[in-house]
């Protein structure tokens, strides 16, 4: 497949993604303000923060993580700006992940702001993030490896891979839920919400037809796909979810992306088709991979024989576990196409469709 690279609408921005640096604070345009809030430990470094002024104070688009590191940024970031953590009003949250919703919470207990999620991420909330209910949830995710056919040493290491991180969200419940197609109370702008599932169940972008830009979370993101996967609070074909997700956003009449990591960028149709080209190629790719076992393979092992950006025994535990559940997704979509066919069992195991039993 072709390379296509997309065109930066701010060259420091881009510039301090491959340096391997934080970009600075930047006015975007009138009234919206970028501020990039680091990340511990994570190759993505930083989340961009989006700072839309009101006239009474500031919403803010996702949060970052729950760090004092994070929140110090951020306060630094609004004080660039020329406002006070105190001043924001809404969390306008993208979708549930740590490094979007993390610092809410903290961001409500200093300034009284909302904070809006869509109804599937929020559904989800308790079960991620409560410390009651982790060990159900790890349980569950255990459950998923052990039909993929994770080997046995390494079950229980993948499994509560992500544990480590879960200091790095203050459990805070929404207070408002934002459905598909709602437009935004938000004195000044005209942002609607569209409902892109895929990365998340509930994940959100947000459109503003009068400045014509897209805040476009993790759905489509300038240089990196997002991790679309399967495990315990996905949807059943979140592959299927996603593409139809990134169908959903290509018409818009937009010409700037706002996205979370990386830099913003011009191109949104052509970065759409690009990374649906990129699925087109990895779906044929694990369907050749399917084929070549012959008398059955599991996810893991079809994980493990595909081309990654890196060999498979430098990633990292945590990495391994999202590649083989992104596997998974694609393995799922293709079974749903009747590409493939699993036979249910401690692995699965996955056989072509004209060689099924």
């Amino acid at each position: 497949m072709a390379k296509f690279v997309v065109t930066p609408s701010s060259e420091a921005q881009r510039d301090a993604w491959l340096g391997g640096t934080i970009p600075e604070v930047e006015r975007v345009r009138p009234g919206l303000w970028s501020v990039p809030v680091p990340i511990p430990i994570n190759p993505l470094r930083y989340v961009l923060v989006y700072v839309l002024e009101l006239p009474d104070g500031v919403a803010i688009v996702d949060a970052g993580w729950n760090t004092d590191e994070a929140y110090a940024a951020l306060a630094a970031g609004l004080r660039v700006a020329g406002y006070d953590m105190t001043d924001v009003k809404g969390v306008l949250v993208t979708h549930l992940h740590p490094d979007h919703y993390g610092l809410a919470g903290r961001i409500r207990e200093a300034s009284g702001a909302w904070i809006a999620l869509h109804p599937a991420d929020a559904a989800l909330v308790h079960d991620r993030y409560d410390e009651g209910a982790i060990d159900a949830l790890v349980a569950r995710e255990r459950a998923v490896l052990v039909r993929s056919g994770v080997p046995e040493l390494t079950l229980d290491e993948l499994a509560g891979a992500s544990m480590m991180i879960r200091h790095m969200v203050s459990m805070a419940k929404p207070d408002r839920l934002v459905e598909d197609g709602e437009r935004l109370d938000l004195p000044g702008w005209d942002l609607r919400a569209i409902w892109t599932p895929g990365h998340s169940p509930g994940h959100l972008c947000f459109v503003s037809p009068s400045r014509k830009v897209l805040f476009s979370g993790d759905h489509v993101l300038a240089k990196i796909t997002p991790i679309v996967a399967v495990h315990p609070q996905s949807g059943p074909n979140p592959l299927a979810d996603y593409l139809d997700s990134l169908a959903a956003v290509r018409t818009l009449d937009v010409e700037e992306v706002l996205p979370a990591h990386e830099y913003r960028f011009l191109e949104l149709a052509e970065r759409v088709d690009y990374v649906m080209a990129h699925h087109d190629e990895r779906l044929a790719e694990i369907e050749r991979v399917v084929a070549a076992a012959g008398d059955g393979v599991s996810c893991w092992a079809v994980a493990t024989r595909l081309t990654w950006s890196r060999p498979w025994e430098t990633i990292p535990p945590f990495m391994r576990r999202a590649a083989n559940n992104e596997t998974l997704a694609h393995l799922t979509w293709l079974e749903a196409k009747k590409r493939v066919r699993r036979v249910p069992g401690e692995p699965d195991l996955w056989f072509p469709e004209a060689n099924s039993l």
